[in-house]
């Protein structure tokens, strides 16, 4: 079995009628290079820390160009095609020759996903039957809210009735996944609720939660903060235990990132299981692991109950995977041990993290660990209980060996 991705290309805030009020890409300025794993030793800045994060790309690339790319890539494929995943910057409802793309695409006879899509390009609820009639499997799109209005007033979306037409249609035909950013006082309470009521009635398979970002530490990397000026945002906590209720009043699943997968119990789920725990290495040695701030008192309680003595230090970026420079250099060395291991993901380059962390005096060796330990809920959504678990067993097991191999 063979997959293939698509990508189509397209800018944020370009190829998408406009950015969305709550946007994460609107007012980027930053145009340093972060550094990260991708780097080469004697370079930093690559292409995934420099235009990869900030989605710049050169708008959407030509029918062509796409069919060209596609052919090539289904020539390196061996086996069935089990699906064809459309991708990109910009958002494929927005795709000049969409229709074509899609007869194209559909005539592999391969099942179609759309990875995301936030509906505003489409004005014609008959675009929902020439999805269906050519293959599409599965659909991730942006809801907001069941209520036109405020589709139309924080998404942009000039026609908003249609998209919520077409997502009524797509469910019939195909597995959609919702996904709303939740700004307090706007889409969150009584119209949330509404939200879950339409789409459960409509079939939708499950509805990602996702808490919105208005600062730095909460994820703002790209010198863009605040978003939205005067925006309230809510607690990890306070979130969580917004994600657990509406959970347990709806059938669809619902989840939330950072926070959380009520059904697997994820992130971390492997915390529920003490007969896994025990499958783990022990940590025979010592080694700082840096992570964010959500994560840290999980990941140290998984560490503690295998043996280990050095404490998880939290950064005051809440997202681990983007961790930057500037969080490093606050944090306090003397808490530090010689060996000190950062997320896979962190848009660090290695050689500055080193020059970073052993300011003091004390040389320390930066060591960068597995890029996930668990899932979030844009990635659980679509695993069962087992596949979290398996992967937590496998980030969390190279993480101890690390401990192990490089640790004092």
């Amino acid at each position: 079995m063979a997959q293939l991705t698509v990508d189509i290309g397209g800018r944020a805030g370009v190829d998408c009628r406009g950015f969305c009020e709550y946007c994460y890409f609107k007012r980027v300025k930053t145009t340093r290079a972060f550094g990260c794993r991708y780097c080469l030793p004697f370079k930093k800045g690559c292409d995934y820390c420099t235009r990869g994060v900030r989605e710049e790309y050169s708008g959407f690339k030509d029918l062509r160009t796409i069919a060209d790319e596609t052919l090539a890539a289904l020539q390196t494929k061996t086996g069935n095609l089990d699906r064809i995943t459309i991708s990109g910057g910009g958002d494929p409802s927005c795709y000049p020759q969409f229709n074509d793309l899609i007869e194209l695409l559909g005539a592999t006879g391969a099942p179609l996903h759309i990875g995301y899509t936030s509906g505003k390009g489409w004005d014609d609820p008959k675009v929902a039957d020439l999805l269906i009639d050519n293959g599409l499997a599965e659909c991730s799109f942006t809801v907001f809210a069941a209520d036109p209005t405020l589709r139309k007033r924080w998404m942009h979306d000039p026609t908003p009735d249609a998209s919520l037409a077409i997502l009524e249609r797509l469910c019939k035909g195909a597995d959609v996944y919702a996904a709303s950013v939740v700004l307090p006082g706007v889409n969150d309470g009584a119209v949330l609720e509404h939200t879950c009521e339409w789409l459960e009635e409509r079939g939708v398979k499950g509805l990602i939660l996702m808490r919105f970002a208005n600062a730095t530490e909460q994820g703002l990397i790209l010198e863009n903060a605040p978003i939205l000026k005067e925006q309230t945002v809510q607690s990890v906590d306070s979130f969580r235990d917004m994600v657990t209720d509406l959970s347990s009043r709806f059938k669809m699943k619902i989840s939330g990132t950072p926070l959380w997968d009520p059904e697997i119990g994820s992130p971390f789920a492997i915390l529920h299981e003490p007969a896994l725990m025990k499958k783990l290495p022990r940590a025979q040695r010592r080694a700082s692991v840096i992570t964010g701030s959500v994560a840290a008192p999980y990941i140290s309680e998984v560490l503690s109950a295998r043996g280990a003595t050095s404490p998880v230090i939290p950064v005051k970026k809440e997202i681990a995977c983007l961790i930057t420079i500037d969080d490093l250099k606050d944090l306090d060395l003397s808490r530090l041990e010689p060996t000190v291991i950062i997320p896979g993901r962190a848009f660090v380059y290695d050689a500055e993290a080193q020059d970073v962390l052993s300011r003091d005096g004390t040389s320390r060796e930066v060591i960068r660990g597995p890029d996930q330990l668990t899932a979030d809920a844009e990635t659980s959504m679509g695993m069962t209980r087992n596949e979290v678990l398996a992967l937590e067993m496998e980030g969390f097991s190279t993480l101890i060996r690390q401990i192990n191999l490089y640790g004092k």
